[in-house]
């Protein structure tokens, strides 16, 4: 049987993992999706209990 995940060694090219800020804005950005993606679905529901 094949593995779905194969691990990964690091990179050995001898490059960075790229700059601080473009890290700290992918996890804010990623950070704020999720909080909409949460709160959308959450007031959904709200929503469907006042329906019937």
């Amino acid at each position: 049987m094949t593995d779905l995940f194969e691990p990964e060694g690091p990179d050995e090219t001898g490059r960075g993992a790229g700059p601080v800020w473009r890290r700290l804005a992918w996890f804010a950005g990623l950070a704020l999706m999720s909080l909409a993606v949460v709160a959308v679905f959450a007031y959904a529901l709200r929503a469907l209990l006042f329906v019937g």
